[in-house]
């Protein structure tokens, strides 16, 4: 074979360099013997790898994420060129860049994988090898049929399978649509495709992007926030695959610490749920755990800050009371804001709805304009009349916004209690007290002194 090009230098010089940080790695410090000095060395090693490069196969859509049992069976490639792109669903066809994956019948020959992601003059050695770049084979062997044959055995990991095959694991879940044509394939809709690592890829980037834009935008205690729109993931769902060995399942899933990304299957916008969802089937906003406002903006975090500035056992001086009070005037804004939230998102009258199990207290205060509706006169329902008449007289009294307080309180003093028993509770006349404030503030002087009586303060 003709001497080596320049190229053709940085090929070879590349692929030692990969060989021999195997081989550092493998002996990790101790003495290179005999043994490991053939088996490592330039021709035996790629002799080797191209042995077993049949092992892997480059893929979009890798039947392990199916199932990581799954063993022997096919997975797909799908080119940019044989997608439709003319459909109504979302799906790999919409992806501008694909990324491609790596299915493995075992983690053991990834170090194959490892080689050809080797990055040379811009661009991998699997890239170079697609193209038949001549510089790389003239690089892999002196000898030209060697060379070849290197080649031939290295581009098995671009080529499909010569025969498809299947699993009893690999399930694909079909859809009858008309039951007057079951013989007809044309009639069943695929509710379980195979899993696209490609389109989860993009998936995955485009969430992590976001989220890190996100968390610059909120700023931190030393940082001010930067108030730039940014967006959530509502109902996002984090599906772990592999278990603590993600790269069994793919080399992209390990890139993902084996976090796929589920997205909210929800109806089209158009749709409204019904109004309060939820809030209903809870004893109180203020459960420990399920309650609303636990999960409300910031509460979790002004909690958790407001606990580790405590289990530091302050001294009980002036500046401690300030520190504590910034903190318990944060979440009684949050206690505000989570009432003006409510009030904003759900129509008047939610909480007649049957499985509402607020107290009335909170009722009252999430639910005040439902004192605007007629009282509700069905026969079949006679309580309803009275159960309106009830709750706009309790509104009236105005002693329910102490009640919400007081389970507020308690709500927090509980918080504090179940991080660290050396936290001491804040007094609940304390927290009634600025909890009621900010429980009022937000509805007076709008609702509260609309539906005031004559002479009320």
């Amino acid at each position: 074979m003709a001497e080596l090009t320049e190229r053709g230098t940085l090929f070879r010089a590349a692929i030692a360099a990969f060989i021999e940080a195997r081989r550092e790695t493998k002996l990790k410090g101790e003495e290179d013997g005999t043994d490991t000095a053939a088996r490592y060395g330039y021709a035996t090693w790629l002799a080797d790898a191209a042995s077993r490069a049949h092992n892997l196969k480059v893929v979009t859509h890798p039947i392990k994420f199916t199932h990581s049992g799954i063993k022997g069976a096919s997975s797909a490639h799908v080119s940019r060129t044989a997608l439709n792109r003319a459909r109504s669903e979302i799906g790999t066809h919409d992806v501008a860049v694909l990324v491609e994956d790596v299915a493995i019948s075992d983690a053991k020959h990834l170090d194959v994988y490892s080689l050809l992601k080797e990055v040379v003059d811009g661009r991998r050695l699997l890239d170079w090898l697609r193209d038949g770049d001549v510089d790389l084979a003239s690089a892999l062997s002196e000898d030209r049929a060697t060379s070849v044959a290197l080649i031939d055995a290295f581009r098995q990991v671009l080529e499909p399978d010569k025969k498809v095959t299947s699993h009893p694991l690999a399930k694909q879940i079909y859809w009858l649509k008309n039951d007057e044509s079951p013989s007809d394939d044309a009639q069943y809709h695929l509710l379980q495709p195979m899993f696209s690592s490609s389109l989860e890829h993009a998936v995955h980037e485009d969430i992590r992007s976001t989220r890190e834009a996100s968390f610059v935008a909120r700023g931190t205690r030393k940082q001010k926030p930067t108030f730039a729109d940014h967006s959530t993931f509502p109902g996002l769902v984090a599906r772990t695959l592999g278990g603590s060995n993600a790269q069994n399942v793919s080399p992209q899933n390990k890139a993902r610490r084996g976090v796929n990304y589920l997205l909210a299957s929800l109806p089209p916008a158009a749709w409204k749920p019904r109004e309060g969802t939820h809030l209903l089937n809870l004893d109180s906003v203020f459960q420990e755990r399920r309650g609303a406002f636990y999960w409300f903006n910031d509460v979790r975090q002004h909690v958790r800050e407001l606990a580790d500035f405590l289990k530091t056992d302050p001294d009980p001086n002036q500046e401690t009371r300030a520190t504590v009070k910034r903190w318990t005037d944060a979440l009684g804004d949050q206690v505000m804001l989570f009432g003006a939230t409510i009030h904003g998102q759900y129509t008047a009258g939610w909480t007649r709805d049957a499985d509402c199990r607020l107290s009335l207290a909170e009722r009252l205060w999430l639910d005040p304009d439902r004192r605007e509706l007629p009282l509700r006169d069905d026969p079949e329902h006679a309580h309803w009349r009275e159960e309106d008449i009830a709750f706009n007289q309790a509104y009236d009294r105005g002693d329910w916004a102490d009640e919400v307080a007081t389970a507020f309180g308690l709500w927090l003093n509980g918080q504090l209690r179940n991080r660290s028993d050396k936290l001491v509770a804040l007094g609940e006349a304390e927290m009634r007290r600025f909890a009621s404030r900010a429980i009022l503030e937000v509805t007076w002087p709008i609702p509260l002194q609309r539906h005031a009586k004559v002479g009320a303060a």
